[in-house]
């Protein structure tokens, strides 16, 4: 049990650290303005949502983490992944990195009593990021096309099928007093492997309460993303983000491991830059 528990801490730790260049940025991720090469510091979570989309179990995790953000030319931890940018125009930006997944969790989910562990998930994938409007000078609306790999860390990597995830956001940097904004609307597409991995029930594992299923490749979910922060100082900043899942939309909700047809999760943070370049960039 020990053994269980330090490393399920060690696969939360690794999720948990992507987390945060993908929902945790120092401020809300509008381009044009000059920030440093490197930022590093603590950062501070209490997170609370289902464990996966039409889960019916509820999943909490509270850590404290090194954080660090790094806005080199091409090799970069910002701007929602942590990986290569390969190009870059005023309208354009195409990378390939890794980034937060889907959450999953182990033991807790009920419906899947008997059935093999979920663990922790990463992606790893191209993505385009489209600038196609900017109503202010601090704020910009976009459109990001991720398609990523799957990753599971559960007894070593296991690659779990490929999502892609269009979505529309809007990033506003300064409300005024310290406040920024971000908001995102968008869709989740799973291959058939991957979802077979959500929601899928083989044979081995059906029950009296709980029929073999097979999954369909297909829409998971709608998901829409509000991000609110505020800059205490010019070195604490914290935030607050809710998540809603709407996945009675979605191919497999007749699953019968889909037992929610919407789910919400929550997050407040803190993060506290100990340290920062001199060196200023054009990000």
């Amino acid at each position: 049990m020990l053994f269980n528990n330090f490393r399920l801490l060690i696969a939360a730790a690794l999720g948990l650290s992507v987390f945060t260049f993908s929902h945790a940025q120092s401020e809300p991720d509008v381009e044009g303005v000059q920030k440093p090469l490197w930022e590093a510091g603590l950062a501070g979570f209490a997170l609370n949502g289902p464990a996966y989309p039409g889960a019916d179990d509820d999943i909490g995790r509270g850590l404290v983490l090194p954080w660090f953000i790094y806005r080199g030319p091409v090799w970069r931890a910002a701007g929602g992944t942590v990986g290569a940018r390969m190009a870059k125009t005023a309208f354009a930006e195409f990378d390939i990195g890794f980034s937060g997944a889907l959450r999953a969790s182990s033991e807790d989910v009920k419906v899947r009593s008997g059935m093999p562990e979920l663990g922790f998930l990463l992606e790893f994938g191209p993505r385009a990021k489209l600038n196609l409007a900017r109503p202010s000078p601090d704020s910009v609306v976009r459109l990001e096309l991720p398609l990523r790999g799957v990753f599971e860390f559960n007894s070593g990597v296991h690659y779990r099928g490929l999502t892609f995830e269009p979505k529309f956001t809007y990033d506003k940097r300064d409300l005024g007093r310290g406040w920024g904004f971000s908001g995102s609307l968008g869709l989740i597409y799973g291959d058939q492997k991957f979802n077979q991995y959500l929601y899928g029930v083989p044979s081995q594992y059906a029950t009296s309460s709980r029929s073999a299923y097979t999954s369909k490749a297909g829409l998971i979910t709608p998901r829409a993303q509000l991000t609110l922060s505020h800059k205490l100082n010019s070195d604490v900043r914290m935030f607050a983000f809710s998540r809603t899942d709407f996945s009675g939309n979605g191919v497999n909700s007749d699953s019968p491991l889909h037992l929610q047809e919407r789910g919400t999760a929550l997050g407040l943070g803190v993060i506290w830059t100990m340290g920062r370049s001199s060196q200023l960039v054009n990000d």
